[in-house]
């Protein structure tokens, strides 16, 4: 049943696995881009109701939110270049501002993603009950839970599997959008006059009632709240390694859909509400509400299709939220495994599981978002708050690496367009943000502010705690790094002599350490030694194929050095290797083979050990030697865990 629902495993030695994972721009633009296009749904609307009666400013909005979106998506379009192997704010910041930055960076994308699958799928049941009568809304919560569970499995079973099948929603999405927008603006086109007239006699009545300051800050305000439209632009440079080769052209290809998309059904949708004279209506979004009086107005040929249109439209809109949640679901994982690989959280989360997923990451986004669901009661409006914030936090972080970049590059040719670009974007996102903090603060802002510092405050001691073990570690290396030189002249082993199995990892005085353990507990009894290890392939090496080989080569290299120490050392020594996901499995399998070629054998590992070990220890550190042992045991085989204490 879990394989039916999930697929069968992936080969990684497969040379083609990278290819067949890898998405071109146009389904690119779906899985990352449907965050961007979705937020229309939601974004707009709130930007509109801050107006209050001061609807003619919407004109203003549209110029502003166009403007917004063109020049942040400029900015990730720099980042793309500069950063081809993607990682987005959160690798700008690291590396362009220092690793504290990186990991506020990151935590905030973290949080931000959480909040995109629980944002996209909550909106998006808004609109689909926006079509059914009242009394049904107690159902809603129930619905939007089981979407993300189905998105879950859906995304267990692999990125483009996932976009594909999401494929058919977004072309929806776009078609009735389009004649939404399109269709709307030209019945309306011969009141634009009438309308800009409009315009001007509400600016001089908004001046005169308020004043032009306050005027400017209720304008302000408007298009703070409206950031949520802006959310989903950095997608694109955080899932770079999903992109087709060439994955910059691919990338910058893909953010061009993505920001003229966004631009078109943002701005469109809310220069619509303003000739619509859209109005909230209980139980309904504005967009609900829009679509309802576009085509009662628009009956071509007299043909009764508007309660088609209306179905379709409200369904693909709501639909295409539940694939904006996608954006959360690809990029989400792939951040906490780049913080996983530089030690910000457990390094478990750089793990992938035989899909070639993120699985941990995956089930913890998803989680996350049943949890928040539930918590926030589903409430659109209380998670936008929530949303916006972290999401500017990234932006701003991002350009302000980027002009940090480019003072340092003096003399560097554009270097002024590339000022003006990122400056500008640095101070659009600033302001955003400030306004949505200090506006939204008593509302619930704070939760995202208190989430987002707990987090980063966690990775802080995380990381600690993981340069600490290095720490320990690197004094153990040192302890042997002067070993007997004079060479025992140790040979090949021979299968019938009684023979030690030693699990290693890279070379270092964890290894030695337990070569020597096997000499001190049974001096003079074993003959042989094979060392085991594994190329395990996660989310770090996962990129392409020089990875994976530079992997492979790396671990060779090491178990040649084990194997020269002990021939040296008078052992006859070989060894074994492998290339997988799973170490467990990998190292079973390796260590069943060789028992079956060396029947006087005994297995052993070295596992790191605490006086007194808590939870969140088992949490930061696998479980492998455990899992090993108690597999081969229940063969029949012995194994001995050789403990390492730490203190």
């Amino acid at each position: 049943m879990w394989r039916r629902l999930l697929g069968r495993p992936r080969n990684v030695d497969d040379p083609t696995v990278f290819h067949t994972m890898t998405l071109i721009p146009f389904l690119a633009w779906i899985g990352l881009g449907a965050d961007g296009l979705s937020s229309s749904a939601y974004g707009p609307a709130e930007a509109y109701a801050a107006l209050g009666e001061h609807t003619y400013l919407a004109v203003f909005l549209v110029l502003a939110m166009t403007i917004t979106v063109f020049v942040i998506s400029a900015g990730y379009s720099r980042i793309i270049e500069h950063f081809p192997t993607g990682g987005g704010g959160y690798v700008v910041s690291t590396k362009l501002l220092g690793p504290y930055f990186g990991v506020v960076s990151g935590s905030a994308l973290l949080v931000d993603y959480v909040l995109t699958v629980t944002t996209s799928v909550a909106a998006g049941g808004d609109a689909i009950f926006s079509m059914l009568p009242v009394p049904w809304l107690w159902a809603k919560l129930w619905v939007e839970g089981g979407i993300l569970i189905i998105l879950i499995i859906l995304n267990l079973r692999g990125v483009k599997e996932s976009v594909t099948s999401l494929m058919p929603i977004f072309l929806v999405f776009l078609f009735t959008h389009v004649i939404l927008i399109v269709g709307g603006l030209i019945f309306h086109s011969g009141e634009f006059p009438h309308l800009f007239e409009n315009v001007s006699k509400g600016l001089d009545h908004g001046i005169s009632t308020l004043g032009k300051f306050g005027l400017l800050i209720l304008f302000l305000r408007a298009y703070s709240l409206g950031g949520g439209t802006y959310t989903g632009i950095e997608a694109v440079a955080n899932g770079l390694q999903i992109m087709r080769e060439p994955r910059v052209q691919s990338g910058k290809r893909t953010m061009l859909y993505m920001t003229t998309s966004l631009a078109f059904t943002a701005g469109g949708i809310l220069l619509c509400y303003l000739v619509f004279q859209v109005h909230p209506a209980e139980g309904k979004t504005l967009n609900a509400v829009l679509v309802e009086q576009f085509i009662g107005k628009f009956r071509p040929g007299g043909i009764p299709i508007g309660p088609v249109f209306v179905i379709f439209t409200l369904a693909s809109e709501g639909l295409l939220l539940f694939v904006a949640a996608q954006t959360g679901f690809i990029d989400g994982p792939r951040v906490m495994a780049n913080m996983a690989v530089d030690s910000w959280l457990p390094h478990r989360f750089s793990s992938l599981s035989d899909r070639l997923t993120s699985k941990d990451g995956i089930i913890l986004m998803g989680t996350g978002a049943i949890v928040l669901l539930w918590l926030l009661n589903g409430n659109v409006g209380a998670l936008l708050v929530m949303y916006a914030i972290n999401v500017f936090i990234d932006f701003s972080l991002s350009n302000l690496g980027m002009l940090r970049f480019w003072i340092q590059k003096k003399g560097a040719k554009k270097r002024g367009r590339e000022f003006l670009i990122h400056g500008t974007g640095f101070v659009l996102c600033v302001c955003i943000l400030g306004v949505t903090i200090a506006e939204k603060i008593t509302e619930g802002a704070w939760r995202t502010l208190v989430v987002t510092s707990t987090l980063v405050t966690a990775c802080i001691f995380i990381r600690r705690h993981y340069r600490m073990i290095s720490r320990k570690l690197r004094d153990l290396d040192q302890e042997f790094a002067e070993l007997p030189t004079v060479d025992h002249h140790g040979g090949e082993p021979d299968p019938k002599l009684p023979t030690a199995v030693l699990l290693v990892g890279q070379y270092g005085g964890v290894g030695i350490h337990s070569m020597l353990a096997i000499h001190r507990m049974l001096p003079g009894y074993f003959k042989n030694v094979m060392f085991v290890s594994v190329a395990v392939i996660d989310s770090g090496t996962f990129k392409g194929a020089d990875e994976v080989g530079a992997l492979k080569h790396s671990v060779h290299q090491s178990l040649e050095q084990y194997v020269e120490l002990a021939r040296r050392l008078g052992w006859n020594a070989g060894s074994e290797t492998s290339t997988g996901i799973d170490p467990a499995n990998e190292i079973t399998r390796l260590c069943i083979n060789i028992s079956k070629t060396y029947p006087r054998v005994m297995f052993f590992a070295g596992k790191l050990i605490w006086q007194r070990e808590s939870w969140w220890q088992r949490i930061l550190h696998n479980e492998t030697a455990f899992q090993v042992q108690r597999r081969l045991q229940w063969k029949g085989l012995p194994v001995t865990v050789i403990p390492l204490r730490v203190r």
